[in-house]
């Protein structure tokens, strides 16, 4: 069962390619014009055993904004649509992460239904060009375009790159932990029968 997909998504504000496999070894090819967040996607790929290769042309002459809230949602649909009917998938995944002085808990349900949780605090306007500000909007997007129940919650944690890095570190374990495909579920792990 080959679990990947490609999405392209061309506005006037933004151009982005994307292609995940989910079942992948942890190869990232990312350019988004902003070195953090081309670091973070990657590190989410690496560490989520992702194969995922994003290409962003963005009006960066204006912000950030537009290019990393549109990558969210292109993430978002190539997830969706990469997971198809879900079958036997585990659908739950959680990771408490460790970064030096951060802690971070992330944890997903991949119900079908979008809900998304934030309890971070951020202290810096900026980790380079990456303007802090845009990690909630980035899993906002990611998680109401794939339709999952995402929480991210930050335990403890001082320093701004530990606490973005912990994010996508600790998103990406759960979610590779949602996707994993369990013998034990015959369909989809719902009563209704449906995700």
């Amino acid at each position: 069962m080959e679990r990947s997909a490609i999405v392209e998504r061309i506005t006037k504000e933004t151009e982005i390619f994307l292609g995940i496999d989910i079942d992948g070894s942890g190869e990232g090819a990312v350019d988004t014009g902003i070195g953090f967040f081309d670091h973070m996607l990657a590190s989410f790929a690496r560490h989520g055993f992702f194969d995922l290769k994003v290409q962003v042309k963005g009006d960066l002459a204006v912000d950030t904004h537009h290019t990393i809230e549109d990558t969210g949602i292109v993430l978002g649909t190539a997830i969706k649509k990469a997971l198809g009917e879900k079958q036997s998938i585990r659908r739950y995944g959680s990771c408490i992460l460790p970064m030096d002085e951060t802690l971070i808990l992330c944890a997903v349900d991949l119900s079908g239904r979008p809900y998304f949780g934030w309890d971070v605090s951020l202290t810096a306007k900026r980790v380079g060009e990456f303007e802090t500000e845009m990690a909630k909007e980035f899993f906002y997007a990611v998680s109401y375009s794939a339709g999952m129940n995402l929480h991210i919650r930050q335990i403890s944690g001082e320093n701004n790159h530990h606490i973005l890095e912990g994010m996508f570190k600790a998103f990406a374990r759960a979610l590779d932990d949602a996707t994993r495909v369990d013998g034990r579920i015959n369909g989809i792990l719902s009563t209704k029968g449906a995700l």
